[in-house]
């Protein structure tokens, strides 16, 4: 099993409830690829290097999981056609 990173924008414009819901989704997502979530990480709601959406605002979540190497394509493949989510990147972290 390998160590993987999602790094994941959320729009501005969720409520809470609505956020919790989006990030329980992925993590549904990263589940059923047969992958073990690690920890969530919520960085709170962020300033954008630039505009995205006409927003200059967004909400940060970094999720860490485990998973075999056919499951960041399979996870990306949910989370990309997700309305709520501006951005997001799935990176292999290194082996400590």
């Amino acid at each position: 099993m390998n160590k993987y990173e999602l790094a994941v924008v959320l729009s501005v414009k969720l409520e809470d409830e609505e956020r919790a819901a989006t990030i329980e989704q992925i993590k549904g997502y990263i589940t059923r690829s047969g992958a073990t979530v690690v920890a969530v990480d919520e960085w709170g709601k962020k300033r954008l290097a630039y505009e995205i959406q006409k927003s200059k605002e967004a909400f940060y979540y970094f999720i860490q999981f485990e998973a075999g190497a056919e499951c960041p394509r399979e996870i990306e493949d949910n989370v990309r056609i997700m309305e709520n989510v501006v951005r997001y990147l799935v990176v292999k972290k290194d082996a400590e």
